[in-house]
């Protein structure tokens, strides 16, 4: 039995589309409507977020709110680190994909010695920089921030000043330097990719799993198949984005893409890749209830989130 720690992030700083931040609301109405006590069984924490930046609009064109994301990344990191270094498992609930950096940077705060591989379940890459994003929302780099990736080869945009700054800044949030070998990500049923990402994964030989290979295997097998593809790991951190579920189910989250997973395939997948006992630290995001109707994304989120908890409480504990 591993004690869970329930941690709250309602940031959207990272995000294009309003209205992220309020999926961790949205996710316990759902919830209280499927009758589940799940929030009175573990222990949870906010951690304060700054989207009223928001209001101030974006003044980092290629990097848009940076500053507020590194205020964010700064506060996960510090959060997800205290939880691990109190025996706690980090379950981390959170509104845009970019504070997952900050997840990742406190458990290797926690661990600066193990190897991290991470297993990253979205439609999106998200491993561009300012240098190559094409939107500057900057829920489309976490992985980039974790690796300590420029790609400059791929070079389109032309950053400059502050947001270089708060760039680098970015890159050393818990410690310096990078915090993953790109080597390491397992993505699967990433869709919607662009070249600058195509060419880092070509680059680093990224682990890459399709939607079609988990329609055709399975769920439990792709899980099995992710984990030994990281066997070389110490440690597992899971990131799940909702938008890696089909776009006919996902209309609640602000990226959807067609030819995703189901809501079975998706929970099936996370509860079995959260029985293995390297995994460290899951997390769940993008779910966006604005974008909704009758909060359908929020309670098939809450579904595969309640699951895989127990999935993890369900561990096995070894002995030290």
């Amino acid at each position: 039995m591993k004690e869970l720690k329930i941690i709250e992030v309602k940031s959207e700083i990272g995000a294009g589309t309003r209205g992220a931040s309020l999926g961790v609301e949205a996710m316990k109405i759902a919830s209280l409507d499927l009758n589940s006590d799940f929030f009175k069984q573990y222990e949870s924490v906010e951690v304060e977020n700054v989207n009223e930046l928001l209001f101030d609009g974006a003044k980092h064109s290629y990097a848009k709110f940076i500053d507020g994301v590194l205020i964010m990344e700064e506060r996960v990191c510090l959060e997800v680190y205290e939880t691990i270094f109190d025996e706690f498992f980090p379950l981390i609930m959170a509104g845009d994909h970019s504070t997952a950096y900050g997840t990742i940077a406190g458990i290797k705060k926690a661990h600066p010695k193990a190897r991290l591989g991470v297993i990253w379940i979205d439609a999106h890459a998200d491993i561009h920089t300012p240098f190559t994003t094409p939107s500057g929302n900057m829920h489309g780099m976490a992985l980039a921030m974790a690796c300590g990736l420029d790609n400059f080869e791929c070079k389109v945009n032309d950053p400059r000043g502050e947001t270089l700054e708060y760039w680098e800044q970015l890159k050393n949030v818990g410690m310096p330097g990078p915090k993953i070998y790109p080597e390491d990500i397992v993505y699967i049923a990433v869709r919607d990719l662009e070249k600058p990402e195509n060419y880092l994964l070509n680059k680093y030989n990224v682990n890459f799993i399709e939607t079609e290979d988990v329609k055709k295997l399975g769920p439990v097998t792709i899980a099995r198949k992710a984990l030994e593809m990281l066997d070389h790991c110490d440690m597992i951190y899971v990131s799940f984005d909702v938008d890696s579920i089909d776009s006919r189910v996902s209309t609640g989250t602000g990226t959807p893409v067609p030819n995703g997973l189901t809501v079975e395939e998706a929970k099936t997948l996370n509860v079995e890749l959260a029985k293995d006992p390297k995994v460290c630290a899951w997390e769940i995001v993008e779910v966006n209830p604005t974008l909704d109707t009758e909060n359908r994304m929020a309670e098939s989120a809450f579904e595969i989130l309640e699951a895989t908890a127990k999935s993890i409480v369900d561990r096995p504990v070894l002995a030290e």
